[in-house]
């Protein structure tokens, strides 16, 4: 008998056993891979950190705050703003207010307007005046990024050259149909914040979390999977049975929808494949920094200059790049790895970029759920589940890392309610 089981180890039930343990409560926590994190992982190999696709960490979510120690997790950040590319022409677009250096540059770029850019600042000032909570409110009007911008005036050269490939990397849409409250929201976190990387990589996230609620007294067993949640809160292992006070169920949202019976899981799927690559010591980029959009045709929809950002992601003389492409990809690995060379020769015709080597390929069926204007909605309340189980994941919440942790909060909070 155990008062709270946990099934899975990602970012919102390691939040949930954390915050249970720390009440006091005797809480296991069962993850069916040999490691904690969920999406949020990382593998070594050769001198080289992969995460398990691009992601990053957005310092200004208020979850993030809360629930990390920031400091430990030894962060390397990007430069704001980014490097905008097509064939033959380089152009950076920046906040000269947090970035000055690169303040010449984004007053004399030609690839977005004075307008565009007189907007955007007018736009961050708006939402520097709004509260977080306030812009994800599902009472609130919504359409989608790409309307909400051309409401808002931008033109069809901006949306297209930079908000395309950039909000598409965050939202695994280029075509911005998504909701344009995740738009407002995180360009609020954007304007007020960092975009950063662990030095140790993403998975570094994932172990301080397991490490935290360790550390308040849960228990933690990998490579352990709960196949059946009864609506006692009795939980089913192989060749096991556990009774629990409580029950929540932090999995996957296919795993979650199997467990609780709750139709309202989302289940679809927006995948991507992000690959990384070495490049030549010689072959400089020259986008420090920043990460190199793709204008043109997003293929590759953008690539991130790993090891320049994180030294610590490639052995001393080595770069580290990757590359992503939205949605899944029937082409082989060496073909797409082709076609950043190919993009990569476009955007640099007066260097030498060879070298350019394939060295890992990660093919993500399901990173985030689609998320179209009014999805907020329809989403599931953390106490769907009949009996005392509750609901941990950013299905309930909205795609991000914020979503996810600030989800094992609410878990926690209703929880303790089932448990009293």
């Amino acid at each position: 008998m155990t008062d709270v089981a946990v099934a899975g180890g990602g970012l919102a039930g390691l939040v949930a056993a954390r915050r249970l343990a720390d009440d006091g409560h005797d809480v296991v926590l069962f993850e069916r891979e040999e490691t904690v994190g969920g999406r949020v992982r990382t593998t070594r190999t050769e001198g080289l950190t992969l995460d398990r696709g691009f992601q990053v960490l957005f310092t200004a979510y208020p979850a993030v705050k809360r629930e990390l120690n920031l400091d430990a997790l030894d962060l390397r950040s990007f430069t704001p703003g980014a490097t905008i590319a097509r064939s033959g022409h380089r152009s950076v677009l920046s906040d000269p207010l947090r970035n000055p250096r690169d303040g010449l540059e984004t007053l004399f770029n030609r690839e977005v307007r004075t307008a565009d850019k007189l907007r955007t600042f007018r736009l961050q000032r708006e939402l520097a005046r709004t509260e977080p909570g306030e812009l994800l409110d599902p009472n609130r009007p919504a359409t989608t990024i790409r309307e909400f911008l051309a409401d808002r005036g931008f033109s069809k050269a901006y949306v297209e050259r930079f908000a395309a490939p950039f909000y598409g990397g965050i939202t695994l849409d280029r075509s911005l149909a998504t909701d344009s409250r995740v738009f407002e929201y995180t360009f609020k976190m954007l304007s007020e914040g960092s975009i950063a990387i662990p030095a140790g990589g993403m998975g570094e996230i994932s172990r301080q979390l397991a490490r935290r609620a360790e550390a308040a007294g849960a228990r933690i067993e990998t490579g352990r999977e709960i196949t059946a949640v009864d609506g006692d809160g009795t939980v089913e292992l192989p060749g096991e049975a556990i009774e629990a006070d409580t029950v929540v169920v932090a999995t996957d949202p296919h795993t979650a929808r199997e467990l609780t019976g709750v139709d309202s899981i989302p289940t679809g799927a927006k995948g991507c494949v992000t690959q990384y690559y070495t490049l030549d010591s010689y072959a400089e980029l020259d986008t420090g920094k920043k990460l190199l959009l793709n204008a043109a045709d997003g293929r590759p929809n953008q690539i991130a200059p790993l090891s320049a950002v994180a030294p610590e992601y490639a052995p001393e003389g080595t770069q580290l790049l990757s590359a992503t492409f939205l949605g899944e990809q029937d082409a082989s690995d060496e073909r797409l790895a082709e076609e950043t060379r190919e993009a990569l020769a476009a955007w640099y015709p007066e260097r030498d970029l060879g070298g350019v080597e394939l060295r890992h390929t990660a093919r993500i069926e399901f990173a985030q759920f689609p998320q179209p204007p009014g999805f907020l909605s329809s989403l599931p309340d953390p106490d769907a589940p009949d009996g005392p189980v509750v609901l941990a994941g950013d299905y309930t919440r909205w795609c991000s890392i914020q979503g996810a942790l600030e989800s094992g909060r609410r878990a926690a909070d209703r929880a303790r309610g089932k448990l009293r």
